[in-house]
């Protein structure tokens, strides 16, 4: 399952990669402009320091046992920022991805109730989690006034 989950994880990178380089024609002040339409605190910037938090809290912590510390939204005030931030993730990911076929199963807790989830699930939720956060990205910037890009892994 390893080489599955490290081909797997090598096409969102690919993808979020085009996320970036579009989030760099963003303007600076719209890269951290909130819209209270959009979740998670609705401007580029927060969207995608939430989904660096999904991948910290699930894998990094709750999977690797890791004591990640959570970005913090202001901390990442343009794009060169968030993708350091992203270097991190893909650090703990690709541990991860080694450790996959060693995992059984990952036990959590999740407003109070006990629940495990073999390694496969979690590594789908935060991906999948992250394509739907990119979606909201897109539609921002069209609400922001920007022609978005093609983030489809076949594209």
């Amino acid at each position: 399952m390893s080489k599955y989950a490290e081909e797997q994880y090598e096409l969102v990178k690919s993808s979020r990669n085009v996320l970036f380089d579009f989030c760099r024609t963003i303007s600076p002040d719209d890269f951290v402009n909130q819209n209270s339409s959009f979740g998670r605190g609705g401007s580029v910037r927060n969207l995608l320091v939430h989904i660096a938090n999904t991948y910290e809290y699930w894998i990094g912590n709750t999977a690797l046992k890791n004591d990640i510390v959570y970005a913090e939204y202001e901390q990442y005030n343009n794009i060169t920022d968030v993708i350091k931030l992203f270097g991190q993730v893909d650090q703990f990911m690709d541990e991860f991805i080694k450790a996959i076929d060693c995992i059984n199963e990952i036990h959590y807790k999740i407003q109070n109730v006990k629940s495990s989830a073999h390694p496969l699930k979690l590594f789908t939720h935060v991906i999948t989690h992250e394509y739907h956060h990119k979606g909201q990205i897109l539609s921002l910037s069209r609400h922001l006034n920007y022609i978005p890009v093609d983030t489809d892994i076949l594209r």
